[in-house]
């Protein structure tokens, strides 16, 4: 077995301390972590010691260490649709790294991962949706046989990442199947994978693998990238995504937090003689008249129109015939409480007087005034700005599902609704309403239907997060005027902090609706975009930021700190 061993993976290097005879040069070898970089001590056996050497910089990682033995292993056959392999092209190293930061994981370099695509070393494995392309997930191994000469004939399992929007399910399960059988081919006895020890979701799956504990741990750097791993406990009140995400980048500043009221998402921040209160995105920067402005859909209308900002047509619901000659006037018509959240009480795309009829009486019990809009075709653009700078741009897209020729619509619903669930935090769901069964109706089919395999159903109309949509982001890509007439609205309302809601043919294009803006925005889920750290930043403009996105290194560069792909270290006398 080699001696001193690290192996540099694009976010940061991999300390095999097994091959250290000395805990001390452990240590020694932790602390030349570069910024922006990662790096993990593993399979060390003595933590204390080498704590000992270094105990401001360093920490014991609390994840645990899990090993499947590969001898009597069967790798499942993954779902239809999905097909696991290495990558293949490009632009499937760019997705690799589009996943690590939509999971929040430390970006690496997408021509670090092509250059690897065929290595011993390092395996990149993806899973792609066989009737998009698409990436849906990936997973990194390490074969310690080619690193090391490891004795013990092991592999290793790092950065699983799944698409959280991925419609088909067992991605995850389907990519570590994948990598353990491709160990086991190449004649490894184990391979191991280090995992949180409060995920006990993973944990119960990895165990039905038939994944044993390992008495070896981990050691890493106290940087801004571990900072939740050892500041401390988790704040003991429940918080939402939208108020966690804020919260946690405050504290990751060094601005203390005083949770007022979790269930409800407010809170204080503080640093030095300033304190600022929140609820979520809305703080005390957002005066109340701002505030009503985007409260009421009417009013804010009103005067996004006035300032020549393209709306829908609009009026209020009133009499019969007078929602009856707007019906008329406009074919198809939006139906929505003039005062009201998350989506609730909204109707998309009604075409006769009946259904007018029911969805003004949906509304009118979120809201005294209903308002009434033109409908219009396109896709749904939510505009994060905050300090008049549009800091992300999403498309949001209506819940889907898409049949597999076996399971009705209702169970691929629920499987797919308690995935957006897990991937939210709670915060999205699909729906099993009047609204539900109006969407199955116009593709021909009912909850009880099978729906054919591959075919994709729209189940909802709304691009809502809340009700189970999904977020993809497209701020490298929008339209300048799209960005310019976004920051106009937010001057036009005069209001810090806003989402503003466009109906628009594509990101990319210059025509737009403006169909509402939101006094609180929700600033999770637009992964890459630093929307809580622009938040921090308006409301503490003084405060540190160390830097989390920057690239490792740039394209086509070697990288900078002479860290090769794998080297051997030269042992200290």
């Amino acid at each position: 077995m080699r001696d001193q061993v690290s192996l540099y993976c694009g976010w940061g290097r991999i300390i095999f301390a097994q091959t250290f005879k000395d805990p001390g040069q452990i240590a020694t070898e932790m602390i030349k972590e570069r910024p922006g970089q990662r790096d993990i001590a593993a399979y060390v056996t003595k933590p204390h010691v080498v704590l000992s050497y270094a105990p401001q910089q360093l920490f014991l990682d609390p994840s645990d260490m899990l090993r499947l033995d590969l001898a009597d292993f069967e790798a499942e056959v993954p779902n239809g649709g999905i097909e696991i392999r290495r990558i293949a092209q490009e632009a499937e190293a760019e997705a690799i790294n589009d996943l690590y930061l939509k999971r929040d994981m430390v970006p690496s370099d997408a021509n670090f991962i092509w250059r690897q695509r065929d290595a011993e070393k390092i395996v990149y494995l993806v899973a792609v949706d066989t009737h998009s392309g698409q990436v849906l997930g990936t997973v990194t191994g390490i074969d310690h046989k080619a690193v090391f000469d490891d004795p013990d004939n092991g592999a290793s399992l790092w950065c699983l990442a799944v698409d959280p929007t991925a419609l088909l399910p067992g991605v995850g399960q389907a990519l570590v199947c994948a990598l353990a059988q491709h160990f086991k081919d190449a004649g490894r006895t184990h391979m191991d994978l280090s995992v949180i020890h409060s995920n006990t979701q993973a944990k119960a799956l990895y165990d039905k693998f038939g994944f044993k504990p390992v008495q070896v741990f981990a050691i890493k750097n106290k940087n801004a990238y571990n900072e939740t791993l050892f500041i401390g406990p988790e704040l003991e009140e429940d918080l939402n995504p939208y108020a966690r995400i804020i919260v946690d980048e405050a504290r990751s500043r060094g601005i203390a937090v005083d949770i007022l009221d979790g269930k409800e998402g407010y809170f204080r921040l503080s640093l030095g003689a300033k304190s600022v209160v929140c609820r979520e995105s809305l703080s005390e920067l957002t005066s109340a008249i701002a505030m009503s402005r985007c409260q009421d859909k009417y009013v804010t209308h009103r005067w996004l129109s006035n300032a020549s900002l393209r709306t829908p047509a609009f009026q209020l619901a009133g009499t019969a015939d007078e929602n009856r000659a707007f019906l008329e006037e406009h074919s198809r018509v939006v139906v929505k409480p003039t005062i009201g959240e998350q989506g609730k009480g909204i109707t998309v795309g009604v075409d006769n007087e009946a259904d007018l009829a029911v969805a003004i009486e949906l509304a009118s019990r979120f809201s005294e005034r209903v308002l009434l809009e033109s409908f219009h075709p396109g896709q749904d653009l939510r505009v994060v700005v905050i300090n008049f700078r549009v800091v992300a741009a999403a498309i949001r897209k209506p819940a889907l599902i898409r049949g597999d020729g076996v399971h009705d619509a209702r169970t691929l619903i629920e499987k797919q609704s308690r995935r957006r669930a897990a991937a939210t935090g709670g915060e999205s769901s699909i729906p099993l309403d009047t609204e539900t069964d109006r969407r199955l109706a116009a593709s021909g089919y009912t909850l009880d239907s099978v729906i054919p395999e591959g075919e994709q159903v729209e189940v909802r109309k709304t691009a809502n997060l809340h009700t189970g949509g999904t977020i993809h982001d497209v701020t490298s890509i929008l339209h300048p005027r799209l960005v310019e007439a976004s920051v106009r609205a937010a001057r036009r309302l005069d209001i810090p902090v806003v989402g503003l809601d466009l109906m628009v043919r594509a990101p990319d294009q210059p025509d737009y609706v403006f169909i509402e803006a939101n006094e609180r925005v929700g600033l999770a889920n637009h992964e890459p975009q630093p929307t809580a750290e622009s938040f921090i930043n308006l409301l503490f403009p003084l405060s540190v930021k160390i830097a989390r996105r920057d690239p490792v290194y740039g394209p086509g560069e070697e990288d900078p700190a002479g860290f090769p792909e794998s080297r051997h270290l030269q042992r200290t006398p």
